[in-house]
């Protein structure tokens, strides 16, 4: 249907505007009956908005950018930022709240590290991965530098130590106390300098918090080994090596420990293979909990149909199967047996359990273009890392004679 006024002609069923009773903003003046609805948005459309302001308000302090935020960019930060070759798209798109906050130090923070034997391509590379070192002041910066210094063995390590763990240089000023107790605390162990700054590097938050949390921590960790049995002069090794392969491990609770324990001496474990699952895997017995360790082991036993003592020997020989979930585990068992390795031979060789289906299969094909049946041969050869298993695949040495009654036939495994 056409109407006609004033010359205008349009449809009803399409329109390409709308008049002030068309907008339901706007309607209740041409329309008492949709007052109510006009009212009803207004409502909602301003709730939003002081529900915003509130969220954004009550974050805590760490979880909101320091310094005066401006709704345009400081031009003086992107010009610095441009000079210095950093990836200013880049970092617009990760981290564009940097570039609006006032002050910034990006000249004095890249002198810093350019006194420190960076090059201009490692500034550049730090300041667009990271681009809030430039909110930090240069005396906390100095500060920082003498800190790391106190523990590197020279400028050159603390500038491969900025490149790759950036956030862990350029911290909060008001942690610097506790780093300063926690680096003495350590250096009580008998750590040695190369140690504490990994741990520094890789954890920062370990270093962070009060000295006290990690004593605690600490001592917790010494007694647990005391009470497995562990040789005390070997304690310090012990500990060093647990730090070194998994640094977070000040950060667990130690009644996570003790549950932990306590757990698998319930499940049967004796004191002795309690110590050997402590001492391996990064420290898994902090990472895991007694609830998804129960749902592991039951269905691990269920699968491979074995005894309790079974059990008990085939996570010896692979702790790692306590880390996995059924999902997973159910995935890497269904693989292996569809490639026709049998159940009988995952139990004497659990730890093919720690490679994923797709290695598992890739690695299945190579040794059968050597001739290498898994089916009917050890399972040894799949294991390892890439570097691994790449030294077994060359050092195997199969039958490729020639058959003394064809000396012109190809070498077997030749293609």
């Amino acid at each position: 249907m056409k109407g006609r006024g004033n010359g205008a002609i349009y449809t009803t069923k399409k329109r390409s505007f709308h008049n002030k009773t068309s907008h339901p903003l706007t309607a209740a003046e041409g329309d008492p009956h949709k007052s109510s609805l006009s009212s009803m948005l207004r409502l909602i459309t301003a709730s939003l908005c002081l529900q915003c302001h509130r969220v954004t308000t009550s974050l805590p302090s760490n979880f909101r950018p320091c310094g005066t935020l401006s709704s345009a960019e400081n031009q003086q930060t992107v010009e610095a930022l441009y000079d210095l070759s950093v990836d200013i798209q880049k970092v617009r798109k990760l981290k564009g709240w940097v570039l609006h906050q006032n002050p910034a130090y990006t000249k004095e923070v890249a002198d810093l590290l350019k006194d420190l034997g960076a090059s201009g391509n490692i500034i550049s590379h730090i300041l667009t991965v990271h681009p809030e070192a430039v909110l930090c002041n240069p005396d906390q910066v100095l500060a920082q530098k003498e800190l790391w210094m106190s523990v590197c063995p020279n400028q050159k390590v603390l500038v491969g130590i900025i490149e790759k763990f950036p956030s862990s240089f350029f911290t909060s000023s008001s942690h610097h106390d506790n780093q300063r107790q926690n680096i003495t605390y350590l250096q009580s162990l008998n750590l040695n300098k190369r140690m504490i700054t990994k741990l520094m590097a890789s954890a920062p938050q370990s270093f962070s918090r009060p000295v006290e949390q990690n004593k605690d921590m600490v001592c917790t960790l010494q007694q647990t080994y005391r009470d497995l049995g562990g040789d005390k002069a070997n304690m310090k090794i012990w500990l060093q090596k647990l730090l070194s392969q998994n640094p977070f491990v000040l950060l667990k609770p130690p009644e996570v420990l003790r549950q932990n324990i306590l757990f698998l001496q319930d499940r049967g474990f004796s004191t002795a293979e309690l110590l050997h699952l402590l001492s391996k895997l990064k420290g898994f017995v902090i990472e895991l909990n007694p609830d998804s360790m129960r749902r592991t082991l039951n269905y691990s036993q269920d699968t491979l149909g074995c005894s309790e003592a079974e059990l008990r020997g085939i996570i010896i020989s692979c702790p790692a199967l306590l880390y996995y979930p059924e999902d997973i585990l159910a995935e890497r068992f269904q693989g292996l047996l569809s490639a026709g390795i049998s159940m009988h031979q995952i139990t004497q060789t659990p730890t093919v359990l720690e490679l994923t289906t797709q290695i598992v299969h890739y690695r299945i094909q190579r040794l059968k273009s050597r001739g290498y049946d898994v089916r009917t041969a050890s399972l040894d050869v799949l294991n390892g890392t890439k570097k691994d298993f790449e030294m077994s695949y060359g050092k195997l040495q199969l039958r490729r004679e020639r058959p003394l009654f064809n000396p012109v036939a190809p070498l077997r495994g030749d293609n």
